[in-house]
This record gives structure tokens, C-alpha cells and sequence, in this order.
């Protein structure tokens, strides 16, 4: 419908109260995916070698800047993978400057195995980025690795417990930049770094960490909130210190995960601080409660805040959704905000009535913009503006059927609409439909009782062997 009035003034813009947020340029902004590593994590999911050159087909068409491959070192299958996604590169089906991570610890052994496993598949050291990986909180320096450290130090195990923390967060830090150091002379160019459990850490030892990393060589920054525990406003306080602390041209890196719900707000709020890449998933597929969705982040980034990143194409993210359901197993939700089967459908009678008029009434994400088109559901809510206007629609069909559209008709459609709807209910199959979703979840990955019958089975004829 056309409006008498601009829509700005029938509607507040939600950019009103964003507009001022100093982003850093949208041109500069890096959109990092980690669906075939962080997302893979997920319980019941596993990819294929070939599944995963797919995805990252399309995770390349979509936009995305940096693809995290997970660790080629550790399994031919994961070797593979990065080999097909390297020749896609070669052969123009996955984009040339599509920035490739493999990740191993701080150590040379690590890095070694992954040199080796990249010789292997005929891709050199500089081709890819390097994610050399320790951990950040004292948690995870003192209990995690508390023993790989002190075995670095010349120290005996039996000083683990007594020795202060700071001799681990020292120890830490060496660690960390012997690996870079190490990685750097091998040939890598690109060395992406951090500590495991950031959020959980001190702000100053990471920004510590961090400095010291850039002198050995390091070249990207990974801050993580790896448990999920941050608020905007934790989100806030650590990523204004951490970029207040370090030259501004470094490319600094966030990584959130879902556990309260937050993760695309807290990766929105880093970036307000200045932070310049972000690492998403497809589906927002992770651990746990999973990671930022990739769908979330930049439907918003958009649409509330006014920042549209160039060469993203933000109406092949329902497209892409549906496609990572069947790659993964694992379907989404019908109200999952952007992607979900529900969020552009309508069944109650007074949104109807209003959508008829103009979309905008009740729709604050653009359907189009997303790959998405506005339908309605009909039902125990349905009222009878949308079924006059749906039979109206199709009143040539209804006339050659020899039925005539008129306000009787219309009625007795409502009627006979929401009699079928709640007779449905009555049946029960959608209790049934629940109860097999949930069968269907516990088979994708085996359980407790599964792994102890293979113990048994193969203990039974190791014994009959004997």
C-alpha cells in the first residue's frame, strides 16, 4: 500500500538510537566462519569430507571472508577436506581470497604434524592461517595445562599445586610466542593467536598475551568467550580495554557462544568497540548452546544498526539455512529469528487483517532482504478478513468449480476451518511428531549404554581369542 505520509514518520527507525555507534568501516569488517570445526562440534553432527567442500561452497558464495577447517593433523578425513577446499580455491569454485584456518596448540610438535599434514595435500605453509591455540583464564593455565607447563619449565609435577599462578601465566606467554616464533620460521605467514576461556580471564594478562604475541609474530588476535558467560556490558568493559591497549591496526578477533542467549548481542557490542572480525556459524551449529548464528549477526548488523557489509548476500541466508539442516541432521527451529519456517507466517486474526494492508504492520525484518515471502497459516486463530481475501485470490479457480465468492461463503470457510484445526489437535500427532524429533536426535550420536556394548562385545572376543 501506498502511505499518505514517508513511513519515517508513521514509523520510528530502530538506526534512530544506533546511528552514532562508532563501527569500525562495514569495508573493513571480517566475517570469519567456523561451521566445519566449532559448528562439527556439535553432539550428533559429522561431516564428510565432500560435505564439508560443500558447505564451504557455500559459506564462499554467501560472503563469508575467513573459514576455520578445524586441525588436518589429526585425521586423513580432515586432510581431505582442507585438500578439496584448497582445489576449489585453485579452481575458482570457492572464492581465491577466502582466508583458510588450521589450528593446532602451542607447540612444535603440533605444528609440525599440521606442516607435515599440509605437505601431504600439496598446500604450502603461507597458503593457509595458522591458529596456534593456548589457554587464557588461570582456571585453564594452572588446571588444564598446568603440567605441559611445568614439564616446558624443567619443574616437577610435584610443584603443580604450590607453584603461584604466576609462574603459569610466565610460563604461558613463552609458550605461547616460542609456538608463533616457531610457526613464523617454518614459512607460515598468517598466525592467528589466544587463550581458551578469554571471559573468564584477566584483562590485563590478555592484553599481555596479546602484545607479546604480536612481537613474536602473530598477526590476528582471538578474544573467546568460550563458555558463554558474558553480558553486553562484560562484553563492554573487556573488548574498549583490549582495543584501547593495541595498535590500531591490528585485526582483532571475537568468538561468543549462545549458552544465555547472548551471543549475537555480545559479538554486536565488540565490534562496537572496535573489534574487526567475528566468528559466526551456519545455523549457529556449536557446543553446547552453539555460537553467534551467522543469520542473526548480520540480519541485525543490517537492518537495527545500519551496517551492511559489502559483498554479502543477505537474501541466500534462508536458502543457506535450509541446506545446513540437511548437511547437519539437525533442523531448526519454526521461530529461529531470520531463518526459522515461522517468522514471516501469520495465522491470527487482527496481525492478518493488518498484514493485508501492508507487510511492514507486523513484519520489522523485511522478508525479500533475507530470501524470505510472507505467507499466512490458517487456523483456531484465523479471522475472516484473511479467508475473504484468500478466496478472492483465487476466485476465477472457485468459478470454474462453479462456487461463487461471497461474505456466506466466507464464513462458512472460517467455520469449517477452525472445526479441522481443532480436531487435528484432538489426535495427538503433534506429541507424536515431538517424540520422534527427540528419537531421531539420540540416534545421530551413539550413547553411554551404545559405547558399553562395543567395550563388551569387543572384550568378549579378545577373551575368546585368548
Amino acid at each position: 500500500m501506498e502511505f499518505k505520509e514517508p513511513i519515517e514518520q508513521l514509523i520510528r527507525d530502530p538506526r534512530d538510537f544506533t546511528r552514532d555507534i562508532p563501527f569500525p568501516p562495514a569495508s573493513e569488517l571480517r566475517i570469519y566462519d567456523t561451521s566445519l570445526r566449532d559448528g562439527e562440534q556439535m553432539p550428533g553432527i559429522a561431516y564428510t569430507p565432500e560435505q564439508k567442500y560443500e558447505i564451504c561452497r557455500k559459506l564462499s558464495d554467501i560472503g563469508v571472508h575467513i573459514m576455520d577447517v578445524g586441525f588436518p593433523a589429526v585425521s586423513q578425513d580432515e586432510r581431505q577436506s582442507l585438500q578439496l577446499i584448497m582445489q576449489g580455491k585453485r579452481k575458482g569454485e570457492i572464492r581465491g581470497d577466502l582466508d583458510v584456518v588450521v589450528m593446532c596448540r602451542s607447540n612444535a610438535k603440533d605444528i609440525d604434524a599440521t606442516l607435515r599434514a599440509l605437505d601431504d595435500i600439496d598446500v604450502a605453509p603461507g597458503d593457509v592461517t595458522f591458529f596456534v591455540f593456548t589457554s587464557g583464564s588461570d582456571l585453564h593455565m594452572k588446571y588444564k595445562i598446568g603440567k605441559t607447563l611445568l614439564a616446558r619449565e624443567g619443574k616437577s609435577e610435584s610443584e603443580w599445586l604450590e607453584l603461584p599462578l604466576s609462574f603459569y601465566r610466565t610460563a604461558n606467554i613463552r609458550m605461547q610466542c616460542d609456538a608463533i616464533r616457531y610457526a613464523r620460521g617454518k614459512g607460515v605467514r598468517f598466525v592467528e593467536f589466544g587463550g581458551e576461556d578469554g571471559s573468564r580471564g584477566d584483562v590485563d594478562y590478555f592484553i599481555e598475551l596479546f602484545r607479546e604475541g604480536i612481537k613474536a609474530g602473530g598477526t590476528r588476535p582471538s578474544w573467546p568467550d568460550t563458555v558463554g558467560c558474558l553480558t553486553p556490558e562484560a562484553t563492554r568493559w573487556f573488548c574498549s580495554r583490549i582495543v584501547a591497549a593495541l595498535p590500531p591496526d591490528i585485526p582483532l578477533l571475537n568468538h561468543f557462544h549462545n549458552d544465555y542467549g547472548l551471543a549475537t548481542i555480545n559479538c554486536i557490542t565488540s565490534l562496537a568497540c572496535g573489534f574487526k572480525a567475528f566468528t559466526v556459524t551456519a545455523n549457529g551449529y556449536g557446543e553446547r548452546a552453539g555460537n553467534v548464528p551467522l543469520h542473526q549477526v548480520m540480519t541485525a548488523l543490517r537492518v537495527l544498526y545500519g551496517v551492511e557489509i559489502p559483498g554479502f548476500k543477505y537474501e541466500k541466508l534462508r536458502e543457506l539455512a535450509r541446506f545446513m539442516e540437511s548437511m547437519s541432521g539437525f533442523p531448526i527451529e519454526a521461530h529461529e529469528p531470520i531463518i526459522g519456517a515461522n517468522v514471516f507466517s501469520h495465522e491470527s486474526g487482527i496481525h492478518t487483517h493488518a498484514m493485508l494492508i501492508d507487510p511492514r504492520m507486523y513484519e520489522a525484518v523485511p522478508a525479500r532482504l533475507v530470501g524470505g515471502q510472507m505467507q499466512f497459516i490458517f487456523g483456531k486463530h484465523s479471522g475472516l478478513a484473511v479467508i475473504d481475501s484468500t478466496l478472492r485470490k483465487h476466485e476465477s479457480r472457485l468459478a470454474a468449480a462453479g462456487v461463487k465468492v461471497d461474505d456466506s461463503l466466507s464464513k462458512r470457510v472460517l467455520e469449517e476451518v477452525k472445526r479441522v484445526r481443532e480436531e487435528r489437535a484432538r489426535t495427538g500427532h503433534v506429541a507424536d511428531i515431538v517424540t520422534r524429533y527427540y528419537d531421531d536426535m539420540r540416534r545421530l550420536g551413539l550413547t553411554e549404554d551404545d559405547v558399553i556394548r562395543i567395550a563388551e562385545g569387543l572384550g568378549s572376543s579378545t577373551a575368546a581369542a585368548v
